[in-house]
């Protein structure tokens, strides 16, 4: 499948990109908001596309022509306010799934965020962004496409294990953005995952073997 990756420059992103780029089974567009970050991924030899989860849904369109399926690996980050929140993470997931309906796309893997869709769980200090992926999350399960809702816990920078545990629900924990990045991958064919939503931490089951226990 030939892969646009919205947020190719966030912490999850730049992990995701070269496991596509390197995969046998998918080919990677990087979507990113500058001209300097497309610049600098094209001399790394992957093809990259210039385009705003701020801007229209038609950008979007334009940014996934040809494209088998859609990653979101976007974020607005933590040194940004509510409104990019509500603008990015929100509005921008939600442009996204439009513009792959417009587009025929039916593959759609979304990076949310651990208990996402169980608001007594959600940490006070980030309601704001639990509020954005939850309902993100919701659009994306009313809308046409397969999705799939990769729910991680607390990220973090460390190398990855390749080992994690996956479910519906899970108690708070905290897995390397390597690990994520190879989830998000794996589940691109995974039937296991298709139409459904799990929270994902470090564990000790391999990726492929976690996602077919689903």
């Amino acid at each position: 499948m030939k892969v646009l990756l919205i947020g190719a420059n966030g912490g999850v992103g730049q992990h995701i990109v070269p496991l596509l780029q390197n995969s046998t089974d998918h080919s990677v567009r990087a979507m990113v908001r500058k001209e300097e970050q497309a610049e600098k991924l094209r001399d790394n030899g992957i093809e990259a596309v210039v385009a705003s989860l701020e801007g229209t849904v038609d950008e979007i369109i334009e940014a996934g022509k040809d494209c088998d399926a859609f990653i979101f690996s976007a974020g607005s980050g933590g040194s940004t306010g509510e409104d990019k929140t509500l603008l990015v993470d929100l509005d921008g997931a939600g442009k996204s799934i439009e513009a792959a309906e417009k587009l025929g796309i039916k593959r759609f893997v979304m990076v949310s965020a651990l208990q996402a869709h169980h608001r007594e769980n959600w940490n006070g200090n980030l309601l704001p962004y639990y509020v954005a992926k939850h309902y993100a999350d919701k659009v994306l399960e009313s809308s046409s496409l397969n999705y799939t809702i990769v729910r991680p816990g607390g990220l973090l920078n460390d190398a990855g294990t390749g080992k994690v545990k996956v479910s519906e629900n899970l108690e708070r924990g905290s897995i390397p953005r390597e690990d994520v990045a190879k989830t998000v991958v794996t589940a691109i064919t995974e039937e296991a995952t298709f139409k459904r939503g799990f929270d994902l931490v470090s564990g000790d089951q391999d990726v492929s073997e976690a996602l077919r226990s689903l």
